[in-house]
C-alpha cells in the first residue's frame, strides 16, 4: 500500500467515525452547530492571537502565549460540545425538540460576545448591527428557556 492509498483509507476511517459520532451523540450536523464550530474556532484563533502578537491575554499572569491557557480553552469549548450532547439526550428523552438548540443558540452567543471583546483588544471597532444580532440571539435564547419553564 501506497503512501496515498494509506492517506486516504486514514481519512475515509476518520471521516466515518466522526459522521457516527456527530449523529448519535450530537443529533446529527445542522447549521447551528455549524455555525457554533466556526465561531468556536475563530474565538480560538483571536484568542491565540492577543496572547501571541498583542500580548494582552487576560488568562496568564504575563498576558503573553501560554500553551496551559490554550490547552484549558479547548477543554471549555470540548465541554460546551458535552453540555450540547446532553441537550440533544434530554431532548430524545422528553421527546422535544428545542433543548439542543436552545443550548447552541447560548453558546453562539457566548462565543460571539467572546470574538467581539477579542476584536476590540485587538483595537478595532465593531458594526452595531452585528451587536444587535447577538442581542436578538440571545433573547432568541432567554425565550426558550422560558417557554420551558426555566428548565434549560
Amino acid at each position: 500500500m501506497n503512501c496515498n492509498n494509506l492517506k486516504i483509507l486514514i481519512l475515509t476511517t476518520l471521516g466515518t467515525v466522526f459522521s457516527f459520532l456527530i449523529n448519535i451523540l450530537l443529533g446529527g450536523w445542522t447549521e447551528d452547530l455549524a455555525t457554533l464550530l466556526i465561531l468556536m474556532g475563530i474565538d480560538y484563533i483571536m484568542g491565540i492571537m492577543i496572547a501571541a502578537i498583542w500580548q494582552k491575554s487576560d488568562k496568564s499572569a504575563s498576558g503573553v502565549l501560554s500553551s496551559i491557557s490554550a490547552w484549558k480553552g479547548l477543554c471549555r469549548k470540548g465541554c460546551s460540545l458535552l453540555i450540547i450532547m446532553v441537550a440533544y439526550r434530554l431532548d430524545v428523552t422528553l421527546e422535544v425538540n428545542y433543548i439542543k438548540t436552545a443550548v447552541i443558540i447560548a453558546f453562539i452567543v457566548n462565543e460571539g460576545i467572546s470574538i467581539i471583546e477579542n476584536y476590540g483588544i485587538m483595537g478595532g471597532p465593531m458594526p452595531n448591527v452585528l451587536k444587535r444580532a447577538l442581542e436578538i440571539l440571545q433573547e432568541t435564547s432567554n425565550k426558550a428557556g422560558e417557554e420551558s419553564g426555566g428548565r434549560i
